[in-house]
């Protein structure tokens, strides 16, 4: 009769050459909460992460551990943004582009009729180009109105840092 494991359906606890660990009352819910896991790791990849284990005064098993926590909270935290979402997004921008390259023409040229058609009938004591310049000096002011206003509005959300300067 063969009495080498009492218990054949246990695990036991194996060293990185694969040799059983002696039980040690203190380190075995260390070796209980954790498990190996085997992977292959580009060279530079290695060099990063045990640069990363010197900086912060760790070993490497414990740098890798972090780096996987980091990597695996980002993961979750896309919200499962795939590939596809992420390139419909940007199509999506695209085509906000070329809405306002369309409209963005047409809305100098209204200006600057708006502009020569107060200036032709004497309605306004100023040239067509003082007019324009007025004009176009106002639009920026609440544009960048606007635009402060909705990256306050975004920051206060969480969603944005504010910016330093203008845009």
């Amino acid at each position: 009769m063969d009495h080498r494991s009492a218990q054949p359906n246990q695990v036991r606890p194996r060293n990185r050459r694969g040799s059983l660990i002696a039980a040690q009352p203190e380190s075995a819910a260390v070796v209980a909460s954790l498990q190996w896991v085997t992977a292959r790791v580009p060279p530079a990849l290695v060099r990063e992460i045990e640069a990363h284990a010197k900086r912060m005064g760790a070993t490497r098993s414990e740098a890798i551990r972090e780096c996987l926590g980091v990597g695996m909270e980002t993961i979750r935290g896309r919200d499962g943004i795939s590939r596809g979402r992420a390139d419909d997004l940007l199509g999506a921008i695209e085509s906000v582009r070329v809405v306002l390259e369309l409209l963005g023409p047409s809305t100098l040229g209204t200006q600057r009729l708006l502009a020569h058609w107060a200036t032709r009938d004497g309605a306004v004591k100023v040239s067509e180009d003082e007019l324009l310049a007025e004009v176009r000096s106002v639009g920026a002011d609440e544009w960048e109105q606007a635009i402060a206003e909705a990256e306050r509005d975004l920051h206060a959300a969480g969603h944005l840092e504010p910016q330093d300067g203008s845009s």
